[in-house]
């Protein structure tokens, strides 16, 4: 376990791109499909072998003076190293509460989830918003992939390292996923009985949309040709040594394309949310990442969690409400489903006046006792 003491508070902003964050549909079977897999170009491995951290404070969010901040190093189950940002209450005394942050999916800890850790740390939490294993600054090669197993694991391993610390009471755990890693977040609340309370916000099943599509519109033969597209594709990066990537999410907006796609361009293409560690923020994941996902629905244990409580938060007018509708219909009480009047999915990353924390706090406070 290391830590690095953070030095800079200078707030860094970066240059407006004229790309687009291409939507999430390109990893769902029907659009993967459509592009070809297997005659789609290779992309930049983004390879990063060493280690190396950033001192400086390049979040997409500014430096609160009530917290304290450090980054830190540990590794999971599988041996990847990942690296966090620790968050901590001034003047904090006795052991404490502690909050896991993961996501969006395709983000970093420099964008949302850092939001949340550091929110969550000016009312009292320890937190740790951490980059997933493959992407940001953790380790991990290939660059920039993803499986549902390490993605449950990262979550694990983030409780694994709070639990060390010494001020965190290891009774008081509990974890916040954001978009596709609130699913993340209740798999891993369902098989990892250290978290006691969990909270997934705005969140998108990422085994359901890869397989299925987006309202589960993907017919069998999509599938079908989609996973023979897939495999394929291992051939093809099996011969190279190394994957073959999506093409990078940098498309210029030319109107016509759905309003979720245009809020996603709003926060990860533009100086609100930009961040070029991101595989949102004009990059892009392996073609074969969607393979892991296709057989491994990650909800199927939801129930499992209770009796530890589970907060569901969603924007009315979110098009992945629905993820969350049917993830609460299948957990089992102590349930809730919080409902965001007006607010569209990208509205829970980083509107700090959607974002219910006052809801947040109340819930955890309650639950981590």
């Amino acid at each position: 376990m290391n830590t690095h003491h953070e030095t800079s508070h200078a707030v860094t902003e970066p240059d407006t791109p004229n790309v687009v964050r291409r939507d999430l549909l390109k990893l769902t079977g029907s659009s993967i499909a459509a592009l070809g897999v297997g005659m789609v170009g290779t992309g930049p491995a983004l390879a990063q072998s060493p280690i190396t951290l950033s001192e400086k404070w390049d979040k997409t969010f500014a430096k609160s003076n009530q917290v304290e901040h450090q980054k830190v190093s540990f590794k999971n189950r599988y041996g990847i190293t990942l690296v966090a940002d620790l968050y901590q209450p001034l003047h904090a005394r006795g052991k404490q509460a502690a909050l896991a942050v993961g996501g969006p999916f395709g983000a970093v800890k420099e964008q949302s989830s850092g939001l949340y850790a550091q929110t969550m740390a000016e009312r009292g939490f320890i937190t740790l918003a951490f980059d997933p294993s493959y992407t940001g600054e953790s380790g991990g090669e290939p660059r920039n992939v993803a499986s549902p197993d390490i993605s449950t694991e990262d979550f694990s391993a983030a409780v694994d390292f709070l639990g060390l610390l010494p001020n965190v009471d290891r009774e008081r755990i509990g974890i916040i996923g954001i978009c596709g890693w609130g699913g993340m977040a209740l798999n891993a609340a369902a098989v990892d009985k250290r978290v006691k309370a969990v909270v997934a916000s705005t969140m998108y099943d990422m085994t359901r949309v890869m397989s299925k599509g987006y309202n589960d519109s993907v017919t069998p033969a999509q599938r079908t040709q989609t996973l023979t597209q897939l495999s394929l594709q291992r051939w093809k990066d099996a011969e190279q040594g190394a994957p073959a990537y999506q093409p990078p999410y940098n498309q210029a907006v030319h109107g016509g394309e759905p309003q979720f796609v245009l809020d996603y361009h709003d926060y990860y293409m533009t100086t609100r949310g930009y961040h070029p560690r991101a595989v949102n923020s004009g990059n892009a994941w392996t073609q074969t990442t969607p393979l892991s996902f296709m057989n491994m629905p990650i909800l199927s244990y939801i129930a499992e969690i209770s009796p530890r409580p589970v907060l569901f938060i969603h924007g009315e007018k979110a098009h992945s409400r629905y993820f969350s509708e049917t993830a609460y219909a299948a957990a089992a009480q102590p349930k809730e489903l919080m409902i965001i009047p007006g607010a569209v999915h990208t509205d829970l990353y980083d509107r700090t006046e959607v974002i219910p924390f006052d809801k947040l706090t109340a819930f955890f406070t309650q639950h981590l006792v």
